[in-house]
């Protein structure tokens, strides 16, 4: 954008394209300048903030009107000719400019060349609009998959180029070295605002990429774990567009809800995330490739990893997982910050509806409910160990800490209870799992 000024300087001055008829002899039709004549800067107030602030706008507005009134004609083949010392030192602004690119490119260049005119004319009628031209340009650099280094380049090119002209047109029309050097610190300061333009847009357009994509693989996730579930038509539709390759197998872990707003985790990019309401949730293609990385990045939060599964059961898997944070929350299940269900399943599938299986130890263990708290709790400890060992009194006692002769005594009590159902294979069965579910819940 410097390129433009400076060419715009550069257009045959000395040849007396120039023309004079203001107040210090620019703008006016007829006569032609003197080159010799020496050009000052102006004696006002405005000349002395520029520089101390250092602002592009307000280096320009220091500068004589008569440089704005005479270099207004060449805006055009000066901006033809920065295109083209651009496009000779940028690989990628080097195409054809009849395309929707070269009439974008060469009107950018234009703008960048008036803008500065303007300051110097103190015209800022249509300053907001070229402000975000500019932006614009580092918005289409996104668009077009580039980062601004390109843009950044041509930048520093063209306020090269346009000192080494403006530094030509000066010596021709003998003008002061103090105003030379305003113009030369004009000039670079324009390049910089030119530079923060576009980074603003760009990083503008970057957020908004981000955040329309984060948009669709939240709907993306949902979709998924839908019940019942999407058609994979739609599944793969919205993975295109939220530009994530549907895996074969994933893994589904539940996160504890929290009251305040956590940072989000730094995981890999092809992770799903969830981590808002009452259910938030991850859902991993494949497997967690560093399980204790997932722990820390999940800042404390306590979480729980289903089995890998196919991606058509994520939804049921991460019922599983959920509920194993239910049962860390309520102590059922040890307090850790990674809870991995594959090392669970039994108590997971015994606990999975509670009610039923209440039911079955209401039914199946009646005869000790006439027994006291303590004598209840004796007999039942005893029993489940009998069912899972099925060894003898020595066996028991030494398991249970316990006298032989204390276990012979409680074996005997609990013959006379259930008489020939300890010998049903069913209902040893039914007695053991309401036994252990029963052991479990008086953790809570």
């Amino acid at each position: 954008m410097k390129h433009e000024l400076g060419e715009m300087m550069a257009i045959d001055v000395g040849g007396g394209a120039v023309r004079e008829g203001g107040p210090r002899g620019f703008g006016g039709a007829g006569r032609r300048t003197d080159p010799r004549r020496r050009i000052t800067a102006p004696h006002s107030d405005r000349g002395a903030s520029g520089p101390e602030n250092g602002c592009a706008r307000q280096l320009f507005t220091a500068l004589p009107k008569e440089i704005a009134d005479g270099f207004r004609p060449y805006v055009t083949p000066l901006a033809k000719a920065i295109v083209r010392e651009i496009q000779s030192v940028v690989p990628e602004y080097a195409q054809p400019l009849d395309t929707a690119f070269g009439v974008y490119f060469t009107r950018g260049i234009e703008q960048a060349i008036l803008q500065p005119l303007n300051n110097i004319r103190e015209e800022e009628d249509g300053a907001d609009d070229w402000s975000e031209y500019f932006r614009l340009m580092g918005k289409l650099e996104f668009a077009a998959g580039r980062g601004l280094q390109s843009l950044q380049t041509a930048y520093r090119v063209g306020g090269r180029v346009a000192w080494r002209h403006f530094a030509e047109f000066g010596k021709k029309l003998d003008v002061q070295v103090d105003l030379m050097c305003l113009c030369a610190e004009a000039i670079f300061a324009y390049v910089d605002d030119l530079s923060k333009l576009s980074f603003e847009g760009y990083s503008t357009a970057q957020e908004r990429a981000v955040g329309t994509l984060t948009r669709r693989r939240r709907r993306l996730l949902e979709l998924l774990l839908a019940e019942p579930p999407a058609s994979p038509q739609s599944i793969g539709d919205l993975a295109d567009s939220a530009r994530w390759d549907v895996p074969e197998w994933v893994t589904l872990v539940a996160l504890e809800p929290v009251s305040d707003d956590p940072d989000d985790p730094r995981l890999d990019d092809d992770v799903l995330v969830n981590l808002e309401g009452a259910t938030p949730c991850l859902l991993i293609p494949g497997e967690p490739r560093d399980p204790a990385r997932l722990i820390t990045e999940l800042g404390g939060r306590r979480a729980a990893m289903a089995p890998k599964v196919r991606i058509g059961d994520a939804a049921r898997s991460l019922r599983w997982a959920r509920h194993a944070i239910d049962l860390v929350q309520r102590g059922v299940l040890p307090n850790r910050a990674l809870t991995r269900c594959a090392d669970h399943l039994t108590t997971l599938w015994l606990l999975s509806d509670e009610f039923l299986v209440s039911q079955i130890g209401a039914r199946c263990l009646a005869p000790l409910d006439e027994l006291t708290v303590k004598q209840r709790a004796r007999l039942s400890e005893t029993l489940l160990v009998w069912l899972q060992s099925r060894g003898s009194a020595r066996e028991l006692a030494e398991r249970l800490g316990i006298h032989p002769q204390t276990v012979r005594y409680r074996m005997n009590k609990l013959e006379q209870l259930f008489g020939d159902r300890l010998n049903d294979p069913e209902d040893r069965l039914d007695m053991e799992l309401a036994l252990r579910a029963e052991t479990l819940l008086q953790r809570t």
